[in-house]
């Protein structure tokens, strides 16, 4: 098996597929490894570095993308990587097709074996190589809101722990999944009043005994959302439907109520957003003001903290991957019905039921 990690391309991505250390494990299993040059450095990792742990570095993507059988890649594939595309190829990234109908339309025209990320499942059911990300994109939500509140960023000057004598920031989060929990745990460690709402409740009654009731949990219906978005400093939008685009729960008539200089954090902007005033946006502009308010949507945003993304990214993959070079990709499918869920597509057909549903294909 040939392994080939390219660089990202997406702009302002500074994470990589694999570590050196991981990739001294697959060689150690009998696969080559492939690296563009380059590739690790926004990481922390040098090519020398890969050399050491048995690699081959590469000085182009084209021979990478070329050579290899199965890609790993962080971000989903960007149109100038569409060419690379071919029946033999396996890729092993995220590829949150819900959202990006053309890259799923290449895929599929070029019978590329897709293997994503956010769909490959855990035997208890939860998304093992979403959920550091989450964790990741969750914090950072509040640190980067934080900062952006600040009056030089055109924020309202809110400072969100305040001080004795004064009012903290409010910060308010739909979704109590994996982001909006680690988004509550940094609110409430800055001393944010904290509002979480969402529709399941066993995980509104986990957050209320977490915190002794030092949070505020509210079920996630349009009432009260729209009091929740029109009293906060700082919105995060914490939504996901697994493999499938994220709901709009915030319309542009709530976002209109909010106070001028609030400030919207977008974590679901990956599956479409769930703020109806929201865009992507990028590491290069990651803001826009719209009703004076500022949204933040950057797709990527774990890059910000490259090296501990990466980390964190590729000690959840590695378990599939070795499972993938120790028995053979189509074996492996076979044998861990986990890994086989992450399958999107496979042979010029969409695979996954929810992704399919998403983009009208049968």
């Amino acid at each position: 098996m040939k392994i080939g990690v390219p660089k990202e391309i997406k702009t302002g991505e500074t994470r990589v597929a694999m570590t050196p250390n991981l990739c001294r494990r697959c060689v150690s299993l009998g696969a080559e490894v492939l690296v563009e040059k380059g590739a690790g450095a926004r990481a922390g990792f040098t090519d020398e570095q890969y050399r050491k742990a048995g690699a081959r570095v590469l000085t182009t993507a084209a021979r990478v993308w070329g050579d290899a059988n199965l890609v790993v890649k962080v971000k989903e594939p960007l149109q100038p990587e569409f060419k690379y595309f071919r029946p033999d190829l396996t890729l092993f990234t995220y590829l949150h097709l819900a959202a990006c109908p053309d890259l799923a339309a290449a895929l599929v025209k070029k019978k590329v074996l897709g293997i994503a990320y956010e769909s490959v499942e855990a035997p208890s059911g939860f998304l093992p190589l979403l959920k550091p990300m989450s964790h990741i994109a969750g914090r950072l939500s509040i640190q980067t809101g934080a900062y952006l509140l600040q009056s030089q960023n055109g924020g309202s000057g809110v400072l969100l722990g305040g001080i004795p004598g004064t009012m903290p920031g409010r910060v308010a989060i739909i979704g109590a999944g994996n982001s909006g929990a680690h988004a509550a745990r940094m609110a409430m460690g800055m001393g944010a009043r904290t509002v979480v709402l969402d529709l399941d409740l066993r995980k509104l009654e986990m957050l209320d005994e977490e915190y002794r009731g030092g949070l505020v949990t509210l079920m996630a219906n349009p009432a009260n959302i729209e009091l929740a978005v029109a009293d906060c400093d700082l919105l995060i939008g914490a939504v996901l439907v697994p493999n499938a685009k994220a709901p709009t729960v915030v319309t542009k008539e709530m976002v209109k109520k909010m106070r001028p200089g609030s400030v919207i954090v977008d974590i679901a902007i990956d599956q479409g957003g769930c703020i109806e005033t929201i865009h992507p946006t990028s590491h290069l502009e990651p803001t826009y003001q719209k009703n004076g308010v500022v949204h933040y949507a950057v797709p990527n945003m774990p890059a910000l903290v490259g090296r501990t993304s990466t980390v964190a990214l590729t000690q959840a993959t590695e378990p599939y991957l070795v499972q993938m070079v120790s028995e053979g990709i189509e074996t492996a499918l076979t044998n861990h019905p986990g890994l086989a869920k992450g399958v999107n597509t496979r042979g010029g057909v969409v695979e996954n039921a929810e992704v399919a549903k998403a983009l009208g294909y049968a």
